[in-house]
C-alpha cells in the first residue's frame, strides 16, 4: 500500500514537472507570484506561479496545477502600473527571496505580482514595448 502511494506521488509530481517544462520550453516565461486585491480593501493568499507572455497578454499559471488553460490573463492594453514595493513582514517569509511586488489594474481588477529584479525588468519592458497608439500608462519610478 505504502508503496502505490508513493507511486502516486511520484507520477504526481512528475506530471508536474512535464508540464512546467512543456511551458518553459515554449519561451516567454517568469516566475511570479500572484495575489488579488479585493474592492474591500482586503487581499488573497498569495499563489505561486509564472507568467507567460503572449502577445499583448500575460498567462499567468499555478505551479502546482494541472490545466494548461491560464488561471488569469492580464492584459497590455490598459494596464496601470499603481505601485511597486518590497514585501514586508510575514508577507515575505511566503513568496521567493529578493522578490518587488508591482500592483497592477487590468480595468476592474487589481492585482499584486512578485517578482524577480529581471523578471520585474522584462514586464516593464514589455509594457513599454506595447504598439503606438496604446493606452498603456508608463510604469512608476522606484520611490
Amino acid at each position: 500500500m505504502l508503496a502505490a502511494v508513493v507511486l502516486l506521488v511520484a507520477l504526481v509530481f512528475g506530471a508536474l514537472a512535464v508540464r512546467r517544462w512543456l511551458f518553459v520550453r515554449a519561451g516567454g516565461t517568469v516566475e511570479c507570484s500572484l495575489r488579488e486585491l479585493r474592492a474591500d480593501g482586503s487581499s488573497g493568499p498569495w499563489r505561486l506561479g509564472f507568467g507567460r507572455y503572449k502577445g499583448d497578454v500575460l498567462q499567468w499559471h499555478r505551479v502546482f496545477g494541472f490545466r494548461r488553460r491560464p488561471r488569469q490573463v492580464i492584459h497590455r492594453r490598459g494596464l496601470v502600473v499603481a505601485g511597486r514595493r518590497v514585501p514586508e513582514g510575514e508577507e515575505a517569509a511566503g513568496l521567493l527571496p529578493d522578490v518587488t511586488v508591482v500592483e497592477v489594474r487590468d480595468g476592474g481588477r487589481r492585482l499584486e505580482l512578485a517578482m524577480g529584479a529581471s523578471a520585474l525588468t522584462g514586464f516593464l519592458s514589455w509594457l513599454e514595448a506595447a504598439p503606438p497608439g496604446s493606452p498603456v500608462d508608463p510604469p512608476l519610478q522606484d520611490s
